[in-house]
């Protein structure tokens, strides 16, 4: 299936600011981009890119006083298939991890790992390790939390949620990924585009997802504590540590934001042929100014 990606953004400023954007696709998915995967910054246009420690597209740029848009518009070509799943796959020890995987054990600013570590082993110790246990925390996660944007608050970390059992995507991710790395399994924090291919409409705006991934076996998978079901079109950005790591923009001043919107859309298969169409006429094109 092809999906139609994008995001207009505005925020007002007061002074100069600079500010790094990792709104990029993530590296894992640029060859299924059908599209170029540009962020257009106006009025000032210049950016620079880096990839940052994690492997993640950054670009930053300097703003201007007064509005400042951040916007994209993409294609990305998907298999249409669910969050792959592997109900065998087991847990290593740690001195099996490979040493890439071992920061995904530890405490970060959202997840307390030293603060529920006897939580975590109480509810979940008991559970067969491997993939098995992973579900059991998504689900206790998914159905022991309330979901509510009114709940969001830039502070909470996993013991709050634990505590107040309240939260948003993001805190339901930090929540289960501290519940992972207290039983010594590597977890991530992922974020990205998640639209709603494949279920019924969200009756809230459109807006970035978050969800978690853990290392089993010999590789990352995705989980997802908020929806806690496989999902069809999950586009990825960035992963990190924690919320922390993979933000969409940090600010070096201050900023207002007055405009956000997110796109994110299974192409209909009446258009399909017309993209494809173009496509080749843009590669024709191409292959004949050579």
């Amino acid at each position: 299936m092809l999906i139609r990606l994008g995001y207009d953004i505005e925020f007002e400023l007061e002074t100069r600011v600079p500010i790094v954007a990792m709104l990029n696709v993530h590296p894992s998915r640029l060859k299924d981009l059908r599209e170029p995967d540009v962020l257009r910054v106006e009025p000032d246009g210049k950016t620079e890119a880096y990839t940052d420690a994690f492997g993640n597209r950054c670009e930053r740029f300097v703003a201007s006083p007064g509005t400042v848009r951040l916007s994209n518009s993409t294609l990305i070509e998907d298999s249409g298939e669910g969050d792959e799943q592997n109900p065998d796959a087991r847990e290593l020890p740690v001195d099996e991890l490979p040493p890439d995987t071992l920061q995904f054990l530890l405490a970060s600013r959202y997840c307390e790992v030293d603060l529920l570590s006897n939580t975590a082993v109480e509810l979940f110790g008991s559970i067969n390790p491997g993939w098995q246990r992973v579900q059991a925390i998504s689900t206790w996660v998914h159905d022991k939390v309330t979901f509510g944007y009114n709940f969001a608050r830039s502070t909470k970390t996993a013991l709050d949620v634990y505590t107040e059992r309240l939260g948003v995507c993001r805190d339901f991710q930090h929540l289960a990924i501290t519940f992972c790395r207290s039983l010594n399994i590597p977890a991530r924090y992922a974020a990205g585009y998640l639209g709603d291919i494949g279920v019924p409409p969200a009756p809230t705006p459109m807006d970035f997802s978050a969800w978690f991934e853990a290392y089993l076996e010999d590789r990352w998978w995705t989980f997802d504590a908020r929806h806690n079901q496989s999902r069809v079109g999950r586009v990825l950005m960035a992963t990190g540590r924690d919320a922390a790591d993979v933000a969409i923009t940090t600010a070096f001043g201050r900023t207002r934001l007055t405009k956000f919107t997110v796109v994110t859309d299974e192409i209909a298969q009446e258009t399909r042929g017309r993209v494809a169409t173009l496509a080749a006429s843009a590669e024709g094109s191409s292959a004949a100014s050579r």
